[in-house]
């Protein structure tokens, strides 16, 4: 159970100083904010009586349960409170000390229409720089007087619109408080854990993640990436424990990519194989059908070279004509891709950092666009982090793989080993 003697001075002025309406926990990752807010928010559910709903927000419902939901019902850390607290993953709403708090993942359409007709009596934010400024907009429109908000959040850009409006103008919002927190502010973080996490962030991510820094994106993304590292050969491939997906990438008169994602045995992740059409290299332009073709054929080899079948197949959210045509075609689990750049960039940047995704060399188009895939220097400029749309249709078809199939493979990825 969280025992309060040895929690920092840090996180005990946090939860102790935390009535402003707004109060924003900041930093590096793993830095104890998180702890320290969701105390600060089971002990607001207890004690308020502020007319209206209590809410979460999260970037999903999925990531709700695993940054917020999974630790507060996690007895090791909040003992027999744990047991008061129950929620199932992509529900809309959960149980906290007997009170129905809402459920909103702001990516979610729904959740928006949910939050437009809402009283809302408090709020936790998890991750706010992952919300769209409107969505953030609307959820401070909707409390209610003397309702508060709790979020947290790693750095952004410098010139992210949370930053920009809010935090570099405390001064004249009386009604906001803010803490940064550092690795050495969680004292129940080892030094192998600050060590591991340190390796994981490299460059940008580790300015942000590790120093708690808002610096601008720029240069390479993944400059992480060692091609002695991170691809192996083939037949060197470990047993699977499953294949989580495969995502793809559409385009008419750009590549159409796919990619297939293996969770290995030993607990990483795979990018084993691939297939591209890219039509500026061909005089041939295919049809949906033709391109459907092409991926079930790829598709049927490499699963059957693999003796399993893809569980879910990740497509572009934007390619709405050709999911209709995979459907047709028989190919089962079309979904749309999971399309937040930022985050999968980010979670991409993690697991290469720490060793935990790596690439077959059948990945060819992958391996060739990973040193040029730059940041974008005009959207860093608006506070954006945006990759330079040019050659990234295997890139992208992954990251829609590693993104979407999170839930599948976090429980057995550990990024601290």
């Amino acid at each position: 159970m969280l025992d309060l003697a040895v929690m920092s001075p840090k996180q005990m002025t946090s939860i102790q100083e935390s009535q402003a309406r707004i109060n924003i926990w900041e930093g590096s990752v793993r830095s104890g904010k998180t702890i320290a807010s969701l105390l600060r928010w089971l002990m607001y559910v207890a004690t308020s009586n502020v007319r209206g709903e209590l809410v979460v927000v999260s970037r999903t419902r999925d990531s709700a349960a695993r940054n917020v939901f999974a630790p507060l019902m996690d007895p090791t850390l909040f003992g027999p409170i744990a047991f008061l607290i129950s929620y199932t993953a992509g529900a809309p709403t959960a149980k906290v000390l007997g009170r129905t708090v809402w459920v909103l993942g702001s990516s979610d359409v729904k959740s928006e229409k949910i939050l437009r007709g809402l009283t809302c009596a408090g709020a936790y934010v998890d991750e706010v720089t992952l919300l769209k400024e409107d969505f953030f907009t609307q959820l401070l429109n909707r409390l209610w007087e003397g309702a508060k908000l709790f979020g947290t959040t790693n750095p952004d850009n410098p010139a992210h619109w949370l930053k920009r409006r809010f935090l570099d103008r405390l001064a004249a919002l009386p009604d906001w408080r803010t803490w940064k927190f550092i690795l050495d502010d969680n004292p129940m973080l080892s030094e192998a854990r600050k060590d591991a996490i340190r390796r994981e962030n490299t460059g940008l991510f580790y300015r942000r993640n590790v120093l708690g820094e808002w610096v601008a994106a720029e240069g390479a993304i993944f400059d992480q990436w060692d091609p002695d590292k991170h691809v192996i050969p083939h037949a060197e491939l470990p047993p699977m424990r499953s294949l989580l997906g495969i995502g793809i990438d559409y385009g008419t008169t750009n590549a159409t990519a796919a990619e297939l994602l293996g969770l290995g045995m030993d607990n990483k992740l795979y990018f084993m194989d691939e297939w591209e059409y890219d039509p500026s290299t061909s005089q041939i332009r295919k049809t949906d059908a033709d391109l459907s073709q092409g991926i079930r054929n790829w598709m049927a080899r490499a699963q059957a070279e693999i003796g399993m079948r893809s569980e879910w197949t990740l497509v572009d959210p934007a390619a709405a004509s050709f999911k209709v045509q995979l459907a047709a075609d028989g190919v089962e689990n079309v979904i749309n891709a999971d399309n937040n750049v930022t985050y999968g960039i980010r979670t991409m940047a993690s697991l290469l950092g720490s060793d935990k995704l790596l690439v077959s060399d059948r990945c060819q188009g992958l391996i060739r666009e990973v040193p040029g895939y730059s940041w974008d220097p005009k959207a860093t400029e608006k506070g954006e982090d945006k990759p330079l749309k040019v050659a990234d249709h295997r890139l992208d078809g992954g990251r829609y793989a590693v993104t979407t199939t999170e839930t599948n493979w976090r429980p057995y990825v550990d990024l601290a080993a």
